[in-house]
This record gives structure tokens, sequence and C-alpha cells, in this order.
């Protein structure tokens, strides 16, 4: 049964979900072009720049990598726009002739093993207890983490079997709210899960059978992580073939781009540079691009090998942006990523970086890996940026709930609210998230390469930066647990959204 904490924790679930800004707030599949002043809709101005700014000026053809978890490489809307060359999409570091590597561990998952091979319970300690103390602390993060995945599977499964016995009662899989309204409860559980339901849903159709759908989709969740990625004894990298422990290993991986699960990547992809006004799908960022798709993130934690392999893949095919939709809490070898960042400068390539869906201030409340520091203290990485989620409303909702912030960690914020973009079978799909956002910043920075090639990666971004929509007001994020209002200058470094139409107009001014 139910317990009362359980009650609680799910209501709160449900109805953070409910409160999330959907595809409804904004009314247009493309929000994200849309021009502040002109729709009411705070979108980056992209239509807005092809129509005044680029209508028959030149452009040059820029090569962006989506580092990610695969690319539908058939795809109506991304096949025209992606690099090939002989049959090759690009490379994944996630299989070998054997397969592919879908689900991982969290690299906490991952640390917790390998200390418990060298510490065991704790009761029979080695002679070396180096690295004893921040073990002991990984390990009860973990079992923090382990202990909730257990209670949150346990009490969504019984929600769900509450909700299937008041649908069978009703004889309707998909009841009116009017027919689930009128039914009577038979027990204090069935009480509690009625009023739940109907807080935890928006007042549209179909509203019982979509949380029913997502109840099983939370499930499914819950279920993973117990079995994949808070497993201590699930090892899956064996399908790969490499030499995990050797860091500077390369010649590995398989050429096959798309793997079990690309959704994810495609959405990526299609934000960046789905076809433009072909009266399908979406419209892309940036034109005159081809994207290399470069598998490195499973479901589940990225290595630090592959994603730097993945960035020097990247750069040494030519790519001149590359967009990373990906992040973790934990970088045990951040050095070797450090290389590989320090290889991308060299090159004259910006990084763009999702900031993370955690809503946590990066500036003091947590870490977020990989980021543009390095970790030898010689530096940083210049041609970088890490970018927020914004949504479309010009109020205190600009900043998406669930985006991670910082008035130094955050370089500018970008739409990441009900984006509609490409997935697997040529279809498409409303998607929330800083990977979402990323993207959105990721295109930008192409087309003012494209169109302006001799300007540089610093200078990209610093156009970019100096040319955001400036935001004036207060706006909603959490803070070591509770909701507060700040000023958005006190959100991100610039202070601003991007926009596509004011960095156009600022790299004409460029030499």
């Amino acid at each position: 049964m139910l317990s009362t904490t359980a009650v609680v924790g799910l209501l709160l679930c449900l109805a953070t979900k409910s409160s999330a800004q959907g595809p409804d707030d904004a009314q247009k599949m493309n929000w994200q072009h849309m021009d502040l002043k002109a729709d009411g809709i705070f979108g980056i101005s992209t239509d807005k720049a092809y129509a005044e700014l680029l209508k028959g000026k030149k452009a040059k053809e820029v090569l962006v990598a989506v580092i990610d978890g695969g690319v539908d490489t058939a795809h109506q809307d991304l096949q025209p726009v992606l690099w090939h060359q002989k049959q090759k999409w690009g490379w994944s570091f996630l299989g070998s002739a054997k397969g592919n590597l879908n689900n991982e561990r969290l690299e906490l998952t991952r640390m917790v093993a390998a200390g418990k091979e060298r510490f065991g319970d704790l009761n029979d300690l080695p002679e070396d207890t180096s690295g004893l103390a921040l073990y002991k602390m990984q390990r009860l993060v973990y079992l923090k983490k382990l202990q909730r995945a257990r209670g949150m599977f346990a009490n969504i499964n019984e929600f769900r079997k509450v909700l299937d016995t008041i649908l069978h009662n009703l004889g309707k899989t998909d009841p009116s709210l009017t027919e689930f309204m009128a039914y009577i409860p038979e027990t204090s559980v069935q009480t509690s899960i009625k009023a739940m339901a109907l807080n935890g849903i928006k007042k549209e159709d179909h509203a019982i059978s979509k949380l029913r759908n997502q109840l099983e989709a939370d499930a499914h969740h819950f279920k993973d992580e117990l079995d994949y990625t808070l497993n201590l004894s699930y090892n899956p990298r064996d399908i790969v073939g490499d030499d995990i422990q050797d860091l500077t290993q390369r010649n590995y991986g398989t050429a096959d781009v798309m793997g079990p699960d690309a959704k994810h990547g495609s959405h990526v992809s299609g934000i960046i540079a789905a076809v433009r006004n072909n009266g399908i799908g979406l419209n892309g960022v940036a034109d005159h691009v081809k994207i290399l798709n470069i598998r490195a993130v499973p479901n589940g934690d990225e290595r630090d090998k592959d994603v730097a392999n993945a960035i020097i893949y990247a750069v040494d095919q030519g790519a001149k942006v590359i967009n990373m939709s990906f992040g973790k809490p934990y970088s045990p070898n951040k050095s070797r990523v450090d290389e590989a960042l320090k290889y991308a400068m060299a090159k004259d390539v910006l990084l763009v970086h999702a900031a993370g869906n955690e809503s946590v201030d990066l500036d003091g409340e947590g870490n977020y890996f990989p980021n543009k520091w390095y970790a030898d203290g010689s530096g940083s990485a210049q041609a970088w940026l890490n970018v927020g989620a914004s949504g479309p409303n010009n109020d205190e909702s600009l900043v998406a709930r669930f985006s991670n912030f910082g008035k130094t960690m955050v370089d500018v914020f970008a739409p990441g609210v009900g984006i509609y973009s490409a997935v697997p079978n040529s279809a498409y799909q409303f998607m929330d998230g800083t990977s979402m956002a990323a993207p959105v910043v990721s295109g930008l920075a192409a087309l003012i390469r494209s169109y302006y090639p001799r300007l540089n990666a610093v200078q990209v971004k610093e156009i970019i930066m100096a040319s955001v929509v400036k935001v004036n007001h207060t706006v909603k994020v959490v803070k070591k647990g509770a909701q507060v209002m700040v000023p958005f200058a006190e959100v991100c470094v610039s202070g601003g959204v991007v926009n596509a139409y004011e960095a156009l107009k600022l790299a004409a001014t460029y030499k």
C-alpha cells in the first residue's frame, strides 16, 4: 500500500510534470525562430534574420558535429543535411562488429563499484586506504539514489495497479474527466489515487490515459535505473572491445551511427539543420550546414575516453562547431577530455554544451561535466558556450523549471521548452531540455560561420554573447531546494537569450 510519504512524493512528481511549459504555451511548432517584438514569443528571430539580413547573401558550407546517442540517417528532414563519405555517416565509439552498447552505468556507479573492489564492505580494509574517504562519500550518494529508485519504482507500480483497478471498475481505459470525477472510490487508497490523478493532469482530452502512459514511462525509467545505471555488477563494455583502462586508445568503434536509440541525436540534429522551408516537419536554425554524427552518449553516463575521442574525431573531420547535449556530475578522467578541448581550441572549433537539467545553480550547488575549465589549472577553453534553456514567455517563467543556471558557469540561454524536432522513422516530437537549447545555439554559431567564414571561433562566441536580448526582470529558479525570484542577470554571464538577427547584424561589423 502507498505510504503517506509516497503519496506526497508522487503528487509532487505529477504536479511538476503538469506544470511544465509545453508547446501549447507557444502555440507554434517552430516557436524558437519567432521574434519577441513582432510575435510576442521569445524566440531567437531566425525567420526575421533570413528575411531581412541573409536574402541573396553567399554562404560557405559549415560542418557541425553532433556528439550524441545516434541519428536516424534515413529521416526525411535530416538525410539531405547529413555528412557522409563512402556510405559512412560518422562514427560510433559505442560499438563494434559484435553490436552496439545501449545502456550504461552512471559514472557514480562505476566509481562506487571500483571502490567496492578495493574496500569491500568497509570491515576488512587494505593497508593502502588512500581514497577511502572519497569512496565513503560517493557510496552514501549512491545508496541514496538507489533507495530513491527502488521506492519510486515500487510506488509508481502501486499507483498504476490502483489506477488500473479504477479504470477496470469504470469499464474504460480512456474515460473522460467527467466520468473519472464521477467515480466513487471503494477504498481510502483509491480516494488518494483519484485525488492525485486529478491534481497531476492537465484538463484536456484523454488526460487519464495520458497519465497512465506517463506512469508506465516513469516505471520504465526507474526500472532502467535499477537494472542498468545503478547496478554495480552491470558492465556492458565488452561489446565495444576496447581496453577501457587505456585512455589514449582511439582505434575502436563502428560506423553504425544510428545505434539502438536514435531519438535524442535525431532531435538535436533537426534543431540545428533540418531542411528549411520544405513544407514538412521543422526548419533548422542553419542552412548551408552538414551534420557529422558521432555516437558516444549511451543511456547512462558517457565515458570520458569516448567523449575525448569524439571531440578529436570531429575536429579531424573538419567540424567548426561541436554540439554536446550531454553531461554528468563526475569526471574521473577529465584531463583526457581537456586534452581534446585544447586540440579543438588549436584548430579553431567552437564547442557548445548543454548546461544540464537538474534545476541547480552551477556556481555553488553542483558540478556538471564536461566544462571549459582545465583540471591542471592552465586556464579554460575560450571557444566554449554553456547553454541554459528558456521558455517562450517573457515573464517569470522564462528560465525553464528544469534548467541549470549560474552567473559565471552558464553563458547564455536559448529556447529549450516544447521544441518540435525530428525523431526516428521520419517522425517528429516535442521535447524539453537544455539538450534542445544547446543545438539552437550551435545552429546560430553555424549560421554565423557560414555567412561570415573569416570569423574565428572565439569571435563567434563573443558575437553570440554580446548580441543577446537582455532580460531586465526577475525569474523563478530553485536555490538550495527552494523556489526563489532572482534577476535574470544572475542566471548567466550574458544576461540574455541568444538572438540570430542581432548576432548577424553584429557579425557584419566585425573585420
